[in-house]
């Protein structure tokens, strides 16, 4: 246990390494005699292709091969990576549309991989790349989100993916129509492109009939079902390992062609094959996130209490049905329908909609946003036209601390909260008392200044089951072993001081083990906020275990009774011996007796409900109305994460996700043009958030414990960002609302920010 005690703030002992160079990342570690491959994509968005000529580019300087859809299907290769299905509203499914490793007889999207070349170098194979030819007979883009259009799958009539509803379609229509106030707001949620830090790569090699594939992902099991699947391969033929990982973001979780067509290529012809991604490439190929719209309607009583909610969403799917988008789109919303107001009375109705553009299943490390950032916009745009103050509206419709567990519209049980006081724990953190004077400051300078609230609610996803297990060497260190996968969050660190904390062995002898399929058997991997909460749970059942069994141990060999020998995380202390050895010291007795068994312990647990953090989020911003630029000024966090492992960890994620809400609020924006050509494909065309746009962050917490787990945490990976999109625009319009603009959208950017008060004054000089 560490000096001062269990949930300190121990700083990463990762950085060291990722400061100074030394990351191993897939770039890094790929064989240097790989071939390098590089995919010949589609140049346009929606066409047949009626010829591939590689005769060329098979002649020139280094090239080992060419390799095409159609030569992977001949090989016995499993070419489709269709997805989910979900339920449509009359029972159906959802499309089942074939996505194929590499475009066999049609392409759906520009950027999709059509073949892949092989050569010595880099240059090389790039200029192989361009020496081959496709024909590709082009066809109308459907880019409209909308039904209708050209379609894209026969499968998919009317490019409809799916049609999901969820709720009381009827009862929701007669609460509207008998409300005192009815709100409806349209809310669009721009598509933004994940753009980590780490492009997507990968390499593989095949030996002796076994396959490994490395890859900067999210968790190895996944990809390794895939690679057994696509290829026909037993669990014991293939080894996948992910080492480090500069980003993922829900984005690196989902399944993608490069690595299995790389798979392919390394076993056709005998050698390592290396693939990384070039920035524009990853812009035209990664899963992005968002881009949907939703209408909104709230019903108020006369006391301005929500009798009722209605949902009517149409989300952009994508070229294809692409692994678990149908689900994301739909659980999105579902899991926390109604956020952390007391209503039993809602419906929503959601369509995917395909179009010609890369899939969109990846949601950017930001939790469940699309449900929250509508509910609250709509409660802020409510507020004004009510006319009511917008922290009690929320505050008078909040589930109460009496009334948990709450089990929700969409049949989620809450397990406990209290979301009063964490709202008025922020209005004090964001001296709201003293907005009044800050706004007439801004005021007296030509600003115009706003402040915009957000209270949001998330539930920890992804695999509910972990596994834990710890292994003590003979030099005196220990290995543990686990489930997820760092994709720069701080695993190494947290993992290590929590096994510390409750064993007394020194974090700086613990090595994380992580990302290799062939030493963990199982795992869940990263994403949904699960990581800390599911993997240290199974830490705390492994620990459990272990104990007993050293402390019986002990007692057999100081001939006393096992209940006797005790541990308080640190020592074990034996009734009527000066013996009070530490693990560490048990171990190497255990090991100096030949009692192997126990030197290594693993337990696996699966926990029975999610957690769910909450909190608010406050955000103040200053606008220029000449020239319509914005800037945060100010920005206030009080979360429930429940307890804490490691509150420095925590904050840093916090600011992570606030950076992630305030890129898209303000200035992040996908365009395609109506040929589905993507116009914001480098970082010269695509705005991403930078120091100058950071406002400073107070961050605190004020935790309820979690029921749902034995350490009453809650998870807070994503919680940033969910906060921020509706804090951030609510502001805008708090502070453009005294100038007439009655609606804003995202991104604020200054153009779009200056046209709203252009159209304002406008319509009163009209």
């Amino acid at each position: 246990m560490e000096k001062f005690g269990k949930s300190q703030s121990v700083k990463r002992v990762e950085d060291l390494r990722f400061l100074t160079g030394a990351g191993r990342y897939v770039d890094d570690i790929a064989p240097a005699e790989a071939l390098r491959a590089v995919f010949v994509r589609a140049q346009v968005a929606h066409g047949t292709i009626t010829g591939i000529d590689v005769s060329d580019a098979l002649a020139m300087p280094g090239v080992a091969g060419v390799i095409t859809g159609a030569d992977m299907q001949a090989a016995g290769v499993v070419m489709d990576m269709a997805g989910v299905q979900v339920k449509n509203r009359d029972g159906s499914r959802g499309a089942h549309t074939s996505r194929p490793i590499l475009a066999l007889d049609r392409v759906r999207h520009v950027g999709e991989p059509i073949a892949i070349v092989l050569a010595d170098t880099l240059n090389n194979a790039r200029d192989a790349a361009e020496a081959v030819i496709v024909d590709i007979d082009e066809q109308p883009a459907h880019m409209a989100l909308a039904v209708g259009g050209e379609p894209l799958h026969d499968s998919a009539p009317e490019n409809l993916a799916f049609d999901y509803g969820l709720g009381d379609a009827d009862a929701v229509a007669a609460a509207i129509a008998g409300a005192a106030h009815v709100v409806t707001v349209a809310v669009p949620d721009n598509r933004v492109i994940v753009n980590a830090m780490e492009p997507r790569g990968t390499y593989a090699a095949w030996s002796d009939g076994k396959l490994h594939v490395a890859i900067n992902g999210q968790g190895v099991w996944g990809p390794k079902a895939d690679f057994k699947k696509h290829f026909g391969l037993d669990d014991d033929q293939i080894r996948v390992t992910n080492p480090d990982t500069g980003g993922g973001f829900g984005m690196k979780g989902m399944r993608y062609p490069e690595p299995l067509a790389c798979a392919h290529a390394a076993r056709v012809l005998g050698r390592p094959v290396r693939w990384m991604s070039e920035r524009t490439e990853a812009m035209l190929t990664d899963n992005a996130g968002r881009d949907l719209t939703t209408t909104a309607t709230l019903a108020f009583d006369a006391d301005n209490r929500i009798v009722a909610y209605h949902l009517d969403t149409v989300a952009n799917m994508g070229a294809y049905n692409s692994q678990f988008a149908q689900a994301i789109q739909t659980d999105l919303f579902s899991k926390v329908l109604m956020g952390t107001y007391d209503v039993q009375t809602a419906f929503m109705r959601t369509r995917g909609i395909y179009t010609n553009t890369t899939p969109v299943d990846a949601y950017r490390g930001a939790g469940r946003p699309e449900a929250i950032f509508v509910l609250e916009r709509t409660m802020d745009e409510a507020a004004r036209q009510l006319g009511v103050d917008p922290w009690e509206l929320r505050r008078a419709n909040f589930i109460r601390p009496d009334q948990f567990p709450y089990t929700t519209v969409s049949g989620v049980t809450y397990d406990v909260g209290d979301f009063a006081a964490v709202l008025a724990a922020a209005k004090d953190s964001a001296d709201t008392s003293g907005f009044a004077a800050r706004k007439a400051a801004s005021a007296a300078k030509g600003l115009l200044r706003g402040q915009g609230i957000c209270y949001y609610i998330e539930s920890i996803l992804g695999d509910p089951s972990e596994t834990t297990a710890v292994e003590f060497r003979a030099d005196g260190r220990v290995d543990i072993y686990v489930g997820t996968q760092s994709n720069g969050q701080g695993h190494e660190t947290v993992f290590a001081q929590f096994l510390a904390d409750h064993t007394g062995i020194p974090a700086d002898r613990i090595c994380v083990v992580q990302g290799d399929s062939d030493l963990i058997p199982q795992g869940g991997g990263t994403g949904g906020s699960r990581s800390v909460t599911v993997q240290n749970t199974a830490t705390l059942a492994t620990v459990e275990a272990m104990i007993p069994a050293f402390a019986a141990y002990l007692a057999d060999k100081e001939g006393v009774e096992p209940a006797g020998v005790t541990f308080d995380d640190e020592r074990f202390r034996i009734p009527g011996s000066n013996l009070s050895p530490t693990v560490l010291e048990v171990a190497d007795m255990a090991r100096a007796d030949g009692r192997d068994d126990l030197l290594r312990h693993s337990q696996r647990i699966t926990l029975d409900n999610r957690s769910f953090p909450n909190g608010c989020h406050v955000a103040e911003i200053e606008i220029d109305p000449e020239t319509g630029e914005s800037h945060v000024d100010r920005y206030t966090v009080v979360d429930d994460f429940g307890n804490l492992i490691n509150p420095m960890l925590v904050e840093g994620q916090i600011h992570g996700g606030v950076a992630q809400g305030l890129g898209q609020a303000l200035m992040e924006r996908t365009v395609f043009d109506a040929d589905g050509q993507l116009l914001t494909a480098s970082f010269m065309d695509y705005a991403m958030p930078r120091a100058s746009e950071m406002p400073a962050i107070g961050f605190s917490t004020r935790p309820t414990p979690s029921l749902y787990n034995p350490m009453g945490m809650k998870g807070c990976g994503e919680a940033g960002t969910v906060g921020a999109l509706a804090a951030v625009t609510n502001a805008a319009l708090d502070a453009l609302w005294d100038s007439g603009v009655r609606h804003v959208e995202m991104p604020l950017t200054p153009h779009r920010v200056w046209g709203w008060l252009r159209d304002a004054r406008s319509r009163d000089a009209a």
